[in-house]
């Protein structure tokens, strides 16, 4: 709350629109979801082999995918119960008012978005896992970067068409700003494409990366079974 509350007084500070403040609160709520993606998700395998766990898993009759689906499960709710409580203490705070323009449609967007974004982060388990240590800088690198390429606190058409586009690779970017225009009036006059195309795109971006997210799997257990030393705590 406190880093949501530099960059609304920072706005005010500048007399941007008041529009601007209710998409700083809604950046900072979904900012909850990418780093319990980043950190919980992505780095699951990589913190379960720290622990001596990771063999377990391997040595399931089940697929490694449904252990992930059950943790991103988990993920979500804990996550959201922490998102709700940032958007409603932003709301009260600083006296946000949202209007659901298609109610129906920020629930499709949502729900697509949180899928496409724990695709994402079950495809980055394996690869996290495969590079050892690196998982560690890696989630930091990739933190803050994020932030600003996806538009958290500002809307992401500022940054251009071309890096607006590479930057909607990450399914949060376009969720979050179909999202915006969804519940601000005049947030579609802000937004990167249209509410649908971005629908579109987080759709194809979702079954992508869990289609990834299964071959990364497959070649994760491939390189187990191969060298023999996937489990080991050193690598």
């Amino acid at each position: 709350m406190l880093g949501i509350a530099a960059f609304v007084y920072y706005y005010r500070a500048m007399n941007a629109p008041e529009i601007f403040t209710g998409f700083v609160i809604l950046g900072g709520t979904m900012t909850a979801y990418w780093l319990n993606v980043l950190w919980s998700m992505a780095a699951q395998f990589y913190w379960e082999k720290e622990v001596g766990n990771l063999q377990l898993y391997l040595i399931a009759p089940m697929s490694r995918m449904s252990v992930l689906a059950g943790m991103a499960l988990g993920g979500m709710f804990f996550t959201t119960v922490r998102a709700v409580s940032t958007l409603v203490l932003g709301i009260f705070i600083f006296q946000v008012n949202l209007q659901a323009a298609s109610p129906l449609m920020l629930v499709l967007v949502f729900l697509f978005t949180l899928v496409a974004l724990y695709g994402m982060g079950m495809m980055f388990s394996s690869l996290y896992l495969l590079y050892g240590r690196g998982a560690w800088h890696m989630s930091n690198l990739m933190q803050e970067p994020i932030y600003f390429l996806s538009g958290f606190y500002f809307p992401v058409r500022a940054l251009g068409f071309w890096v607006a586009a590479a930057a909607s690779i990450v399914p949060i970017t376009l969720g979050l700003d179909a999202m915006r225009q969804l519940l601000f009036g005049s947030g579609s006059a802000m937004g990167f494409l249209s509410v649908e195309v971005e629908l579109a795109v987080i759709v194809i971006l979702a079954i992508v990366f869990l289609v990834g997210a299964r071959y990364a799997l497959r070649y994760m257990e491939f390189l187990g079974k191969k060298e023999g030393r996937l489990t080991l705590r050193w690598q």
